[in-house]
């Protein structure tokens, strides 16, 4: 498996700017990452334009290794508008690796570590506890 396309996607939900990430496999394997500085949503998108030639043709699977080769492949580490976008592509490499192989991240991650989750107390709405 080869990864054949990175594409950023900026958007506006109402409240905040979001930048959502896709990278595509020549599988037909793809995974989705989201990032996310508010206000800094073209500096992240020139960040993925400069890292997508790096990123074609590798594999999707050495998730890893793509992110010591993005973090640490300058003359500097990266910072803060470097480290969002190798968050959402690091995001998109689990998905692509979760789909591809049928288990949920988390499985990948070490497995399940809660039955249940408080979600959003702080809105007094109980039927969001899971």
């Amino acid at each position: 498996m080869k990864i054949t396309a990175l594409d950023v996607w900026p958007v506006w939900n109402g409240t905040k700017n979001s930048v959502f990430v896709t990278v595509d496999t020549d599988e037909g394997v793809s995974g989705v990452g989201e990032c996310g500085i508010s206000n800094r949503e073209h500096a992240i998108s020139g960040v993925i334009d400069h890292f997508r030639p790096v990123l074609l043709g590798m594999d999707p699977f050495r998730n890893e290794h793509i992110w010591h080769l993005l973090f640490r492949g300058g003359f500097f580490p990266a910072q803060r508008i470097q480290t969002t976008a190798i968050s959402a592509i690091d995001i998109a490499l689990w998905d692509i690796k979760g789909k591809a192989l049928n288990v949920p991240v988390y499985d990948l991650l070490g497995g399940l570590a809660r039955d249940r989750v408080v979600c959003y107390p702080h809105n007094g709405d109980r039927s969001l506890n899971v």
